[in-house]
């Protein structure tokens, strides 16, 4: 992890294409603004892992009841 300390204003940019700036700082709280292509998504964690928690459950298929089972024989 890269640690880089800035001030009110002040940039960091990610490749050409991202520029993280200092929006405000109160306290032991900042305020960050990020500038993005639309076709990367940016997210805060808790969303992030929200959103990725829903995605596993429900990409992964329920196992049927064993009294929804069917039982077929082939004469």
């Amino acid at each position: 992890m890269l640690v880089l300390s800035r001030y009110k204003d002040q940039c960091i940019y990610i490749g050409d294409d991202i520029v993280v700036t200092v929006v405000d700082v109160r306290g032991d709280r900042i305020r960050l603004g990020i500038e993005a292509p639309k076709n990367i998504p940016v997210h805060r964690q808790e969303i992030y892992e929200k959103a990725k928690r829903e995605n596993e459950t429900s990409t992964t298929p329920a196992l049927p009841e064993e009294s929804d089972i069917l039982e077929f024989s082939v004469h």
